[in-house]
């Protein structure tokens, strides 16, 4: 490949912004005739290093869009301090068949059983699979859909939340909701019911919902349909956060 016809593929990648490509032509095509590789196969290598740089970026790009606390892979849950927990489902919810049969998942149970801890594990592997995803908290959503309906920009917010591929709520329950503060999370979770997934992360159980969105009549429409074809954690077992904490007492103690 001479000079000239290397500063044209230049010229076009750089038109195409093909940036991967651009940077890589030169290494590439010194491997293929270093290897004696074919046309296609050059080809193929080119393209392949620019897929690559795509997809990483795609996923970079979800994960801050995401908008997760702290970044909590699933690789680094402590399944030891959540004995009932089935790791064999957890990992095939990973695998995004719940996403796939839209089918939302609700973890309830005391705080630091590692709920979102899970969820957030679960976001991160919804963006690496391509799945545009949003991690917002249940009192953080409901300030946004507040502010939004005072400054007519409801009907927007609702739609950005509804084409999310996958929306996660954590800590639902943890503060009650106004009246109009219910009403408009359950425009939401009713626009996305058996269209887009949710995780739910809560501390109350369903019999203690009422308590969370004060009216009977909503809080039954609205448990009826998160609670519909769902899949229902139940983390029962002790704080491990606490257990953390107490033995990190223990051992200070004894110093």
């Amino acid at each position: 490949m001479n000079a000239a016809m290397t500063a044209m593929l230049q010229e076009d990648f750089h038109f195409l912004r093909l940036s991967t490509m651009m940077k890589n032509l030169e290494h590439i095509h010194r491997q293929a005739l270093e290897n004696k590789l074919g046309y296609d196969e050059f080809l193929l290598n080119l393209t392949q290093a620019e897929v690559q740089v795509r997809k990483e970026n795609g996923r970079k790009r979800r994960i801050r869009e995401a908008s997760f606390p702290l970044h909590k892979p699933l690789d680094t849950f402590e399944f030891d301090a959540a004995p009932d927990l089935d790791i064999r489902f957890i990992n095939d919810l990973a695998g995004g068949s719940y996403i796939k049969r839209n089918k939302n998942i609700i973890f309830f149970g005391k705080s630091g059983t590692g709920k979102t801890h899970l969820a957030t594990a679960l976001g991160i592997e919804a963006c690496d699979q391509g799945i545009r995803t949003k991690f917002i908290t249940g009192c953080g959503l409901v300030n946004e859909l507040t502010e939004a309906r005072d400054e007519k920009k409801l009907r927007a917010l609702i739609k950005r939340y509804f084409n999310y591929g996958l929306l996660v709520i954590d800590e639902l329950g943890y503060v009650p909701f106004s009246k109009t503060g219910a009403e408009l999370l359950f425009q939401v979770l009713a626009e996305r019911h058996e269209r887009k997934p949710v995780i739910i992360t809560t501390n109350k159980g369903f019999g203690d919902w009422t308590q969370i969105f004060g009216d009977p009549s909503l809080t039954a429409a609205l448990l009826d349909r998160v609670t519909h074809r769902a899949h229902v954690i139940d983390c029962s077992w002790d704080s491990y956060r606490l257990a953390e904490t107490l033995k990190n007492r223990r051992n200070k103690s004894w110093k």
